[in-house]
């Protein structure tokens, strides 16, 4: 095939470097791979058989497409206790990212300026670029805190959205109830659309979870069961916002995704049911255990939810330079470029095996002391 068949979009990014790592992982011996953003426990086993129970009695054909009434009503029944909107309306997605996709198709036109908070999950940048808008960070070191006056110096008159992610990947920040009010109310005031990546939620350690939607009507949340339930390779999210937008998202996704798979959609109206707060409270724990471990030899902010931390490279290397020499001890970590204009930082997950960390802690100690 001729090169030039290749569309431009594609141009404007690379592969991810976090699919890279996973790469290498697969040809280590016994690495210490701290680099994986997905839970280390497993489906809860009344999730398992609710699928299994879901395909053995042939709810396997097409989907509809703004999802099963089995999930679907149970979702929208509880969104509209939480906030209680005129105007908010539930439809089920391919994953998260699959919401993403068709937020920004839904919302973006070619030109407008999407504003991204720096460090950033890896996809957003490069799907603000693939919609044809023009992605316009805002720095947010050295402790990833929102401030109102840079987003508000960053708006024009070509703003169209701002991303929100709390907690935070790769920081682990979560945006406190008064940030995610002013950020929700600026939003308002100014016409701005605001998306509230919200897939770590149940994810947070030190105080409850706030959403912008609490404050801001016309907030568009992205949510789903990869993280809370394990099932990242299920392909369940959720997506809750104004009803146009939502309408404009299903029509999209009948000519993409078409669907969520239907047996993973029975099983997540089952998942809506389990305790989760097992897995909460044991990697709060696996949290405390990277930061007592990490804290008097790096540079890092505690990370009040998710599960990464993302610590300064010690003795004035680059992240890039610091993952490197990580590698050559087995230690699977990623360089802060990948989700920044900086290359100071690096992200590690602790959704591993305590064991793992213990090894990952060690070596790091060693690595920060310069052996």
């Amino acid at each position: 095939m001729s090169p030039s068949w290749i569309a431009d979009r594609t141009k404007a990014f690379d592969s991810s470097g976090i699919r890279k790592v996973f790469e290498l992982a697969a040809k280590m011996k016994d690495p210490i791979n701290l680099s994986i953003g997905q839970p280390d426990f497993d489906v809860p086993p009344e999730v398992q058989a609710a699928c299994i129970e879901a395909i053995q009695s042939r709810k396997n054909g097409y989907a509809l497409t703004q999802g099963m009434p089995v999930l679907r009503e149970k979702l929208q029944a509880q969104v509209d206790a939480e906030y209680r909107h005129a105007d908010r309306k539930v439809f089920v997605t391919s994953g998260t990212s699959g919401g993403l996709v068709l937020a920004l198709m839904a919302l973006v036109n070619p030109g407008d300026e999407v504003l991204i908070f720096d460090p950033y999950f890896v996809m957003y940048e490069p799907l603000v670029s693939l919609v044809g808008g023009k992605p316009v960070v805002i720095d947010t070191y050295p402790d990833f805190r929102l401030d109102m006056d840079k987003v508000a110096a960053a708006i024009t008159s070509q703003t169209k959205l701002v991303i929100l992610n709390s907690p935070g990947n790769p920081t682990g920040v979560v945006a406190t109830p008064e940030e995610c009010a002013a950020l929700g109310k600026l939003c308002a005031e100014k016409n701005i659309a605001l998306i509230s990546d919200e897939i770590y939620r149940k994810f947070c350690y030190d105080a409850a979870f706030a959403s912008p939607a609490a404050v801001n009507e016309q907030t568009i949340v992205i949510d789903g069961f990869s993280k809370s339930h394990a099932m990242t390779g299920w392909r369940l999210g959720y997506v809750h916002g104004p009803a146009e937008v939502i309408d404009t998202m299903i029509k999209l996704q009948q000519y993409t995704f078409v669907c969520a798979p239907q047996p993973v959609q029975w099983a997540g109206a089952v998942a809506m049911d389990v305790d989760t707060q097992p897995f909460i409270d044991a990697y709060r724990r696996k949290r405390n255990m990277i930061v007592e471990g990490l804290q008097d030899l790096y540079e890092l902010t505690v990370p009040g939810g998710a599960f990464y931390v993302f610590p300064q490279a010690p003795r004035g290397l680059t992240g890039t330079e610091f993952v490197a020499r990580a590698i050559e001890h087995s230690l699977l970590i990623i360089p802060g470029n990948i989700f920044s204009k900086h290359n100071t930082h690096f992200r590690l997950s602790y959704a591993a095996e305590d064991r793992t960390i213990e090894r990952g802690i060690e070596v790091l100690r060693k690595l920060a002391r310069g052996a």
